[in-house]
Order: C-alpha cells, then structure tokens, then sequence
C-alpha cells in the first residue's frame, strides 16, 4: 500500500509522488522535518517544512489506517465470508469511517435480536416479506411458531423478522454514506439548556435555544456548545429534518432508505410492516449511530481548528521580533506584593534583583525610584520590560515618570508576562536559579523575553503561553504534538548560538534530545565554549546522525571557521571552498561581500552531491550570514492617563499589541490590563474569511473604541478608524461574521454573546482573553 499512501499524499500536497515518496524514506531513516526541508531540498524537490508536517501527519494516519485495514480482512477472512468483491471495497476504503462501516456487519459482537431472530430460523420470514410485499405478515408469520425456538406467536415471528432487516439496513456500508453526505450538508446541531439549569448556566445563555446547520457551526461555537454539554448545562442534538418543523413527516432518511432499497410502499399487505421497519430502523438504530458519529465528526473539527489557531498564535509570538543583546531591567508588577526587578546583561546573565514598593499600600515611591534609577544608572540599561500584569500601567507610569525626572536615557517597553509563573515555579527555573526567590524569577523571564523571545519562551510548556482558543477542551495530545513541532520550527528557523543557548532551547534543536541538549551545556561548563562545529563530536551521546541533524542549526561566533557562524552545514563547506579556490578569493573575504556574490553562477558549483538548490541556498547565506529571519524590533506606544478600562471612552484611538488571533476577531492589548476586541467585521472595508489574513500576534495596531462595559469587562474596538461608535458599521458583504461568536478564557469560560447589536461590532462581540494572571 505504500505506493497507494505517496499517491496519495502527492494528490493531496499538489506534489509529485517522486518527492512524497523521497519525503518518507528520508523520515523513517529518521532525518528531522527542519533538517530536511533545509538541507535535503534537492531530494523532496523542494517541499518545505509545512508541507512535510502535514506529509508526516497524513503518512501517520495512513498507515494506521493500512494497519487497521489489514486487520479487518484478516478477521473477515478468518469467517469465511471475505469475497473478492468485499475484498476490493475494503483496499479502496480511503478514511476509517469507511473501512469501520464495511466491517461493521463482520464485527464481533454480542447476539443481537437480529442474530437470535435468525437462529430461530425466521430469515426467510423477513426476506420473504422485504422483498414481496404481497404476503399478508400475519398468514405467513403462522407458519414460523415453534415454542421449542421461543416462538409462540405471530407476534413473536414478526418482531423478529424485523429485528433481522433492521440490522441489514444499519450495517449497509453504502446506505450509511448516502445518509451520512445527506445529514453532513441539511441536519442541525441543536442546542437546549437542561431544565433548572438556566441561573447556574448563564454563561452559555446564547446556547438556551439554539439551532445551526451543523456543516457551518465554527469551533469555537461547537467547542463552547460541547462545553456545555459536558458540564451538564445544555442538551445537544441532531436535527435531521430542520425543515419539517411540525414533525408531522416521516425523515427524509426514511424515504432514503426505501430508495436504496428499491421499497415502493402502497397499500400492498406487507407494506405498513415494511414501513414500521423502516421507521424503526431509522430511528432506534441509524439515527442514534449517525447522531454520536457526525457529533464526534464536529468535535474532531473544532478542535483540529483550535489547535491550528493556537498553533498560529503561538508560531507568531516566538517568531516576535527581539530587541537584541542589550542590558534590560524587568519588573514584575505587583501592589501588595510590591514589583519584583531583575537586572540581566547583554548576553541575559542575572546581575542584580530587587523588590520595591511604589503603589499602595506601602507607597513607597521615592524609595523605590532610587533603587530603579540607580540600578538603571549602576548596569548601563537600555531597556526596561514591563510585565503587563495586576499594577502594569501604574508601574509603567512610575517608570515614566522616573525616567523624566531622571534625565534615564532608557526605553520602556510593555511585555506580555503569560506563562511567567508558570516558569518560575518549574523545575527548569529551579535549576538555573537555586538561590533565587520564585517571584523574583519572573522578573528575569520579564527581562530576558524582551530581549529574544525565541530563547525565554522555549522554556515554558506552550499550552501555558495561553493563546489559544479553548485550549482545555482538544485532545491534549494532539495539541502538545502540534506545538511542539512549533516551536521546534521556529528555534531552527532562527538557529541557535550553542555557546549561550540554555538546555532548553537547545533540547528544541533538530536531531537534540533533552539529554544530549544537557551534556551539551555539561560540557561548555567543563572545557568552555566551543571554537567549532566539529567540537560536538566529542559531546557524549552525540553521534554522526545527531550532529547530522543539529550541525546547520547550531551556531558558533566568533569561532576558527567562519562558516560556523552561518546557516550553511558542515557537509556543504566544500562546496565554499570551492568558490574560494575557483576566483582566487580567500574564504573569509567572500563572505558577506554582496557584490562579488552576485557574480558567482550558482549551476557552476553543482555536482552529483550538491545541486542548485543548495549551492544557491549558500551562495545566499554567505550574502548576510547567520541572519535572523524575525522582524525588526518595534514597541508600541500606550496613551498616557489611560490605565484603566474606565479611563476609555468610545471614540478613543489608541495603539496596541495584538495579544492573540481568534477565527472570530483578534484581541488587542491597549495597557488598560484587559484586551479588547476587534471583531472580524471590524479589522477591514473588505470581507476578510480569515482574521489573520490582516493581523497576527504581536502586531502593532491603531485602534478606535466602540464599546466599553467596565461591569463585565468587555471592550469592543475597531481597525476601521472611520467607524463611529453606536453606528451599525458593517460591511455589506458580512457572510456569517455577525453570527454568535465566543470567546474562552485560559481558566474559565466567557459568556458568549448574540450577534444582533446595532453598533460597529454588529453585536458580535465577546470576552477578551482574561490575561494569565501570577
């Protein structure tokens, strides 16, 4: 089947099979997919590492299906009842829906009614009826009594023919996909609050009394439905027939199913028996199987859709741009705790921590002013990073006004803290500071983010960086399987200076395992810094296919081989040498120099080893060396006097950070400790399907209040700076983006709210993100 599966998987990349097949055999001789979509470009053709996520995704599920596959035949076989025509059904069966629906008639089981129905010998009792309705059921149904089977009378006989057609008609693999595409494109999902719990339930009032085809329910609504359900709130089921309201008529999967059958009902004797059958087949087996299965269906959707916001968020946030090797001091805001600071240096290293007390209800403000100017004035800092947590805009003014009155030649700069705490309290912190008090280890994690991100962020489990949607209620498997090939892009994307790097970042390297990530800081304690790439070899437990894969992510500066502060991998340096040797040019004085590299013809330095695309993927990187593929450092500006969401009012224009990117809106940080939200229908003039076709996490956006309910602290805020609050704003083209839309909190669950207002967020409008607090 392997030739099936690279079939596949081409049709579905839009690939040829030649590079899906070369793809695979690279994965299971176990190359990593960074290592692979940078350095074996010439074998896949080119696929990059997205396309290779989904190949190793979908080779996965595949095989697994093959595996299940082969299952089935054998126990089929093993029956006696495995037909060629069967055969060929099931090796053509392409998802686990179809292959489970071939062997559900061959699928061991308890005795059924139909089985014991049939061991009392009335089979021909319901073939005969099924098929020639001119019998009267009850003449024929006397002739099938015998007490000794437990038939006793015409009743008896006839329930048990049914129970046998019934069983035939729920585990027809073709009926079941007719009615399957049926209910997929016209059955609703409705949604009903359990009796007596509406007080307790309120916050999924929208979800009272709610209907929707359940092919265009969005997973953030099914998820926030699901939610319900399972905390014992709503009631959640499928409507087969929205549109007979009354439920005077029959399903139309009734009348699917007399049309498979080729069942003309009249007034024929047997028909009213037949047409019972068909009533009960559809309701007390199809209906109930198709129920649980088409739910499971949505609920594999949403999530898959959660874990690809979250996903998208999260590869935004590492990928932020950092704002360099400078000397930063971070506070963690606090009141009563008071805020903690942590001074680092260039290379992030701890130099002094502190608490002051500026707010109530010590008020210590002068003293702590002394301590931050001098500290400020002692490290030669650059940039202050501002948690942005409980008393964030209060410390940021604090820290205003200090530099003011301080003449401080210093940048303050708003950081998002989520996930702070989290690494504090871990066993990683511990380790790195033994002797440091936890709260005071946020505030280097403050600093250090602020500097790279990349690096502080690697540190701390991705669920716990909290933006996603819903994140609770996925597989959490799935979830942590998907963000950590995240963050595994991510970190070789931008590559790793293994002379400063921590064992977790490191750990995130192609081809590094926790373990080898620790013997590799082991041993840069032991003998110092690595002066070359070649030096790992010497790391335990780093073998050949180790540094294989780790080799051209791993950084080494200022070292004996220049290339080794580059992206171009230690197998490849022949190829540098080369172009040395053929101009006459030293191999340090190529490097960089961009005028000269322009002249060099790629095709001239191919060989059976390397090809084009790898020698002008080096040709490239010796232009601009070890450059980092993040964005310019940018801060955004929050408006002085505004710290509170009661300070806004609507008509404001303020600038922000986008915190997070929902399939409903984005959420913006305006320094007022809550985000507000710009609704899809509010980021653009244009229809925009995908919110992050506009904005993505981390961007710096201009942003007009709309609405501000400081009661239930909810903000509601627009891109399109020419909205006028309590104006209907929307554009006209709005497909379903003015339809319920909800929003959940990384600890607990926002009320969703009805997409039926008048005003620029056309009523859509849900919670912000709680931010995750200490």
């Amino acid at each position: 089947m392997s030739h099936a599966i690279c079939q596949l998987i081409a049709k579905e990349l839009n690939v040829r099979a030649q590079q899906v097949d070369a793809a695979i055999t690279l994965i299971d001789d176990g190359n990593t997919v960074p290592f692979i979509a940078r350095y074996r470009k010439e074998v896949t053709g080119g696929l990059d590492d997205t396309q290779l996520r989904t190949l190793d995704s979908r080779l996965s599920y595949l095989r697994e299906l093959d595996d299940r596959r082969q299952t089935i035949l054998k126990s089929i076989d093993d029956q006696g009842k495995l037909t060629s025509e069967l055969k060929l059904e099931i090796e053509n069966a392409d998802n686990k829906t179809r292959l489970e629906d071939l062997y559900l008639p061959y699928k061991p089981k308890r005795r059924t009614k139909g089985q014991i129905a049939i061991e009392a010998g009335l089979e021909p009792l319901a073939d005969l009826l099924w098929s020639d309705p001119s019998h009267h059921p009850e003449d024929v149904a006397s002739s099938f009594i015998d007490d000794a089977k437990n038939i006793t009378d015409n009743k008896a006989a006839l329930d048990g023919a049914r129970a046998i057609i019934m069983e035939r008609i729920a585990e027809d693999a073709g009926l079941l996909e007719k009615i399957r595409r049926y209910l997929n494109r016209n059955a609703e999902l409705t949604s009903r609050v359990v009796k007596g719990k509406e007080q307790e339930g309120e916050k999924f009032k929208d979800y009272f009394d709610h209907n929707e085809a359940i092919s265009k329910v969005p997973s953030h609504r099914a998820l926030a439905m699901l939610r319900g359900r399972n905390e014992g709130f709503l009631q959640l089921s499928l409507n087969a027939d929205p549109a007979n309201q009354e439920g005077g008529r029959e399903s139309y999967c009734e009348t699917l199913i007399s049309e498979h059958y080729r069942i003309h009902l009249s007034q024929a004797p047997a028909d009213a028996w037949r047409k019972q059958v068909i009533s009960w087949a559809w309701r007390i087996k199809v209906s109930m199987h198709m129920e649980t299965e088409l739910m499971g269906a949505l609920k594999e959707r949403a999530e898959v859709d959660a874990i690809t916001v979250f996903a998208t968020n999260l590869k935004d946030l590492l990928m932020a741009a950092p704002a360099g090797p400078r000397a930063t001091l971070g506070l963690d805001p606090g009141l009563r705790t008071g805020c903690k600071v942590a001074v680092v240096d260039a290379t992030g290293k701890v130099l002094a921590t502190e608490t002051i007390y500026p707010h109530a209800p010590q008020k210590q403000y002068d003293k702590a002013a002394q301590v931050v100017d001098g500290l400020v004035r002692q490290f030669n800092v650059d940039l202050i990073a501002i948690g942005n947590g409980t008393a964030s805009r209060e410390t940021d003014s604090f820290t205003g006004e200090l530099i003011k009155r301080g003449n401080l030649k210093v940048q303050k700069i708003i950081v998002s803290e989520a996930g702070a705490s989290v690494y504090s309290a871990s066993e990683l912190a511990a380790k790195e500071f033994p002797n440091m008090d936890v709260s005071l280890r946020g505030a280097v994690s403050i600093a250090r983010r602020l500097q790279d991100p990349l690096a502080e962020l690697v540190k701390i489990e991705p669920k716990s960086i909290g933006v996603g949607q819903y994140q609770h209620d996925v597989s959490q498997t799935n979830l942590a399987k998907r963000l950590d090939a995240v963050v595994e892009d991510c970190v070789n994307a931008v590559g790793v200076d293994v002379n400063t790097a921590s064992a977790a970042l490191l750990t995130r390297v192609a081809g590094l395992s926790t373990t080898i990530a620790q013997n590799i800081v082991d041993y840069r304690d032991e003998h110092g810094r690595f002066e070359a790439r070649t030096t790992l070899k010497k790391v335990a437990r780093l073998g050949p296919k180790a540094f294989e894969q780790c080799a051209g992510f791993l950084r080494i500066m200022d070292g004996k081989n220049p290339l080794d502060a580059s992206s171009v991998h230690p197998e490849s340096y022949p190829v540098v040498k080369s172009i040395a040797e053929k101009t006459g040019r030293a191999m340090q004085s190529i490097i960089g120099d961009s005028q000269f590299l322009k002249t060099v013809n790629a095709v001239d330095y191919t060989d059976d080893t390397f090809g084009l695309p790898t020698v002008s993927d080096i040709i490239h990187e010796l232009d601009k060396p070890g450059r980092d593929p993040r964005p310019e450092f940018k801060m955004a500006t929050f408006a002085e006097g505004v710290n509170k969401i009661t300070d806004l009012e609507p008509g404001m224009v303020l600038e922000g950070v986008v915190s997070n990117v929902a399939n409903f809106g984005a959420f913006v940080d305006i320094g007022v400790h809550q985000d507000g939200l710009v609704h899809i229908s509010a980021l653009t003039d244009k229809f925009v399907a995908d919110p992050r076709e506009v904005v993505k996490a981390g961007d710096i956006v201009k942003v007009k209040v709309m609405e501000v309910d400081a009661l239930r602290k909810r903000i509601g805020l627009s891109m399109r700076l020419s909205d006028e609050p309590g104006q209907d704003n929307r554009p006209a083209r709005s497909g379903n983006q003015h339809s319920r839309e909800s929003k959940s909190s990384q600890r607990q669950p926002r009320s969703p709210r009805q997409g039926n207002g008048n005003n620029a967020m056309g009523g859509a409008f849900a919670a912000a993100f709680a931010k995750a607090k200490k």
